[in-house]
């Protein structure tokens, strides 16, 4: 997970609690619109 906040922040140009905001906006996203992959979404992004 490290490696796609490094990346957010070199690429994004996003601070370390920006990228990590982005990853729970996007694992809620998923969980949210994609029911079925809420559970791979949680496990990939973190609780």
């Amino acid at each position: 997970m490290q490696e796609l906040i490094d990346k957010l922040k070199a690429e994004a140009g996003l601070t370390d609690e920006q990228a990590k905001q982005v990853l729970l906006i996007l694992k809620d996203y998923v969980a949210e619109k994609y029911p079925m992959l809420a559970g791979m979404a949680k496990n990939f992004f973190g609780k």
